[in-house]
């Protein structure tokens, strides 16, 4: 099979390599995927970069935890009747090797979410950008339960993780506050159905949250648990929560008595080591919004196979939706 690999970090030009590898082949409770859409996400760049300083878990890693495609071969104790799915898939380079960014992929089949043998290729597309974004941003918000009537708050909702999670939190009844970095985001996230957006960086910001909702905000996703903490604790209700998936300082300091006072839960986010329960509940809900037509995701950029390396600069630039490979 056509794949894509690296066997050192660096940067994508240095390391990637795009070549044949052996067809893996499933086992004890695995499946195979024929992939057509590999998802890219920010983890999987940083993965390949060795960021925090991490090493290199296998001697080879072909890269990418999400994707899309065809069941087209099952290992034993997996139910004939898998064979020939449409399904998405997520953290197939979690702990393991071998990710998506190649023509088949194994993994769990647990890990393996069906979709509608008649889905167009555009939402296979969107379903490949599923796993880590969208499993995030579900946790950060209905981790405490469901969200109807509560008021909640998502920094960074024009980004894949604040997207999504601005999506089914108006899909679950909630009040949005929502975010952004630029003016260009507010009627996009206003869009996708946060009731108030405003930008990061307004001087008022915790006083117009406060004006909406006097006695706080009941749950914060947090795309920046440093730079934000001060605002969060200015504007989080008793008894709320604060789910941070990223923070520019290992280190934060935090006003501990604010948020002591006002009895808050401070929940630290890492997509790789949810729960298995938790991954699944969330696919599952994020597979029924796709299909309902509550939740888009915006896909800015194709590459095939052979220009990943392009893919993961454009990953690391950011951009205004997301990156995928077109495998097949």
């Amino acid at each position: 099979m056509r794949a894509a690999w690296y066997e050192q970090r660096g940067s994508a030009r240095d390391v990637l390599v795009v070549g044949d590898m052996p067809d893996p082949q499933p086992g004890p409770g695995e499946v195979r995927i024929k992939i057509s859409v590999s998802g890219i996400n920010p983890g999987d760049v940083k993965k390949r970069s060795g960021w925090q300083d991490s090493p290199m878990p296998y001697p080879r890693v072909t890269p990418h935890s999400d994707g899309a495609g065809v069941i087209d071969a099952i290992g034993p104790d997996v139910d004939e009747q898998r064979m020939g799915q449409m399904v998405w898939c997520y953290a197939a380079q979690s702990y393991r090797p071998f990710g998506t960014a190649a023509e088949y992929c194994v993994v769990p089949e647990t890990l393996a979410v069906p979709l509608p043998d008649n889905v167009g290729a555009e939402m296979l597309d969107q379903a490949a950008c599923l796993g880590i974004a969208g499993i995030t941003g579900y946790r950060a918000l209905f981790a405490d339960g469901p969200v109807d009537g509560l008021t909640l708050l998502v920094h960074g909702a024009a980004g894949g993780v604040g997207s999504i999670a601005t999506q089914m939190a108006a899909r679950g009844g909630a009040t949005v506050i929502a975010t952004v970095r630029r003016e260009t985001q507010i009627n996009t996230v206003r869009a996708r159905g946060a009731q108030h957006v405003y930008l990061a960086d307004d001087p008022h910001l915790a006083e117009r949250i406060r004006t909406i909702a006097p006695d706080g905000v009941h749950r914060i996703a947090e795309v920046d648990f440093a730079d934000h903490i001060d605002t969060d604790a200015d504007i989080i209700a008793v008894g709320g929560t604060i789910s941070s998936y990223y923070s520019s300082q290992d280190r934060p300091g935090i006003p501990y008595w604010k948020l002591g006072f006002a009895d808050v839960t401070l929940r630290l986010l890492g997509s790789d080591d949810f729960p298995p329960a938790v991954k699944a509940d969330a696919a599952m809900n994020l597979t029924a919004a796709l299909l309902d037509g509550t939740l888009h995701i915006a896909i800015s950029d194709r590459f095939p196979l052979d220009q990943i390396a392009e893919a993961h600069e454009l990953v690391e630039r950011g951009g205004a939706g997301r990156a995928i490979l077109q495998i097949t």
